[in-house]
């Protein structure tokens, strides 16, 4: 009997060993698949894409794999890295991330800055502000953050008035004044710059204007600066990303690449400002 119990207890002490030896290795797997795997980097679409295509081409040379996936629109990005689908995006700034969060429920955060990209105005009917007419039409962005610096700018313009304090929450109800009787047409951000012909006057993003061939990007009648970082765009990840040694090298690769600068050079030229 005491046999019997001294193998028994040999035995089930044996088989926790087992096991915790196999836990400890299904762990290591996952985690060097995790170290391995592709990194997904999502983005919609924009002459961004060949920076980030030139800094994946050097993180392949050093050994990281990475994938750029392109997004027409600017909510399937957050969707999809919400739903694990990508790793990282790179398309929104702060302003616009604190939003969606609010709006979508979503758990996400910013590690690093990018680039700053201009906005401005532009028509293809008129060459100044006084030109327009009354009752012009004028397409500004539809989500709440951009919508508001559109309408910013056409404040700075001298087309309307916004209630003291406005920010770039603004909308088209803090309107006080618009002495021109303009038609303000909120439409999906990255259609503005399609919009040229339709509308008399349009909020414009250089990079959408340069993708679309509509007009000139260095052609609006008006830009807003460059200097608030606010509106710089962002590496956004989930919470157990943040410190994804992937993520944190593809990065510096961008940051540091001489070939990746001359991409944004090339792309935008005085157009855009680096945040880092």
């Amino acid at each position: 009997m005491l046999h019997a119990v001294f193998s028994a207890r040999f035995s089930s002490g044996r088989v926790a060993r087992l096991l915790a030896a196999a836990l400890l290795g299904v762990v290591m797997l996952n985690g060097a698949r995790a170290d391995t795997a592709p990194l997904k980097v999502g983005i919609s679409t924009s002459p961004q894409i060949d920076a980030l295509k030139i800094a994946a081409k050097e993180a392949k040379a050093q050994g990281l794999d990475v994938r750029i996936v392109e997004f027409t629109d600017w909510n399937t990005p957050n969707a999809a890295l919400a739903n694990k689908d990508i790793d990282v995006n790179y398309f929104q700034h702060i302003p616009f991330l604190e939003n969606a969060k609010k709006q979508g429920g979503y758990d996400f955060v910013s590690i690093a800055p990018g680039t700053i990209m201009k906005i401005g105005l532009y028509s293809k009917k008129v060459k100044r502000f006084d030109e327009l007419k009354d009752g012009a039409r004028v397409a500004i962005a539809n989500d709440p953050v951009n919508g508001g610096r559109g309408l910013l700018l056409l404040q700075r313009a001298g087309l309307i008035t916004l209630k003291p304090g406005a920010d770039y929450r603004a909308t088209t109800h803090d309107i006080v004044s618009n002495p021109k009787h303009l038609k303000i047409i909120p439409l999906e951000a990255s259609q503005l710059a399609r919009s040229l012909d339709d509308v008399d006057l349009a909020q414009g993003y250089p990079s959408f204007i340069k993708l679309a061939g509509t007009t000139d990007p260095n052609s609006a009648l008006l830009f807003d600066g460059t200097e608030n970082k606010n509106f710089a765009i962002q590496w956004v990840v989930r919470p157990e990303s943040v410190n994804d040694a992937r993520i944190r090298k593809f990065i510096a690769i961008y940051q540091h690449s001489p070939a990746v600068r001359r991409a944004l050079d090339n792309a935008f030229g005085s157009l855009y400002a680096i945040a880092w």
